[in-house]
């Protein structure tokens, strides 16, 4: 499928709700997408600017496959320009004219080889723009038994999104704040989008966590946690985990580091309406362990990426029955 259509004597791009009117010759925002005169070209389609076998932990995903890797892959470029982005030396530069590309195939063989592998995220820069070398690893990734994962910041037009949930079985999309102000002066996008990409992934099934990197003076007021976590639970469920994460200083924002205090206030805020809620970027705070949301017991113990399966029976809790994780394996203990 191709997301352009013709407007004068420039070409829109359809796949993320900037709709960037680009000239020939010309990329839209996120620096990738370039009208080569008649059509829209992906400039990054093979070019891999990280590659690692992660814990899928680390994706954030703690309901997904807990213990197992996953092969994280990325590229260059993003749609939106967050200028506290923890990862700008990729995803606010593009590096053009590289020869050596990587191809699904490729990716393919490394993620069968990896053992404990459950198969390929994207991740790292933006992969919404990267769509047609997603599209082309994933589908032979889920063709081969394994697994997709997509981190994402969530600005995605409906008809892309329809297509990635034709592909991906789960993501993590950055909710970055619950405030549009903070979307437009800082991101350079919008929030609706992101809530109404977040709804179309719940209600596809899709297993989903969401995370929102928590900014000193500027997305961490309490009450807008409140009015988050209440949304959460109403659109999507008591169950979707939600992941607050440290901030610290990068690229352009110089803020100090978020205090643990606030983490924890904002933590105890979403946990009233959530069941999961965790704090990252920050071990030796509470907010890292998995309980049930029934009894109480301990399900699953965290020690950075380390995990210990400790009141788990299968994928529920061993106390009493709960379902706690949809997808868990053997080799997860």
């Amino acid at each position: 499928m191709n997301f352009y259509k013709k407007a004068d004597d420039r070409l829109i791009c359809t796949l993320c709700p900037h709709n960037c009117k680009i000239a020939e010759g010309k990329t839209g925002i996120c620096g990738v997408r370039k009208n080569t005169g008649g059509k829209i070209e992906l400039l990054t389609y093979g070019v891999i600017s990280g590659f690692a076998l992660d814990p899928v932990e680390k994706k954030p995903l703690y309901h997904f496959f807990p213990g197992m890797y996953i092969l994280s892959i990325g590229s260059y470029g993003c749609n939106m320009r967050c200028d506290f982005c923890q990862n700008y030396h990729i995803s606010q530069h593009v590096i053009a004219g590289i020869s050596k590309k990587v191809t699904p195939d490729e990716i393919l063989s490394y993620s069968l080889k990896e053992k404990n592998n459950i198969g390929i995220a994207f991740t790292y820069n933006e992969p919404v723009i990267w769509f047609e070398y997603v599209k082309d690893v994933a589908v032979k990734v889920k063709e081969a038994g394994q697994s997709t994962v997509m981190v994402t910041n969530g600005y995605v037009t409906h008809e892309a999104l329809k297509e990635y949930l034709q592909f991906i079985d789960a993501f993590n999309v950055d909710l970055k704040a619950f405030d549009n102000n903070f979307y437009k002066s800082l991101t350079g996008a919008s929030l609706e989008p992101v809530k109404e990409s977040i709804r179309m992934i719940a209600k596809a099934g899709k297993h989903l966590e969401l995370t929102t990197l928590v900014i000193p003076g500027r997305n961490d007021n309490p009450g807008d946690m409140e009015k988050e976590a209440k949304w959460i639970a109403t659109e999507l469920g008591r169950d979707v985990p939600l992941h607050l994460s440290r901030y610290f200083p990068m690229y352009k924002r110089n803020d100090p580091p978020t205090p643990s205090e606030v983490l924890i206030q904002l933590y105890e805020i979403a946990s009233q309406y959530l069941d999961y809620v965790y704090i990252g970027n920050a071990v030796q705070l509470t907010g890292q362990n998995t309980y049930c949301p029934q009894c109480g017991n301990l399900i699953t113990k965290r020690d950075g990426y380390h995990i210990r399966h400790v009141g788990l029976l299968g994928k529920n809790c061993s106390k009493c029955g709960r379902e706690i994780y949809r997808y868990v394996t053997s080799f997860s203990s």
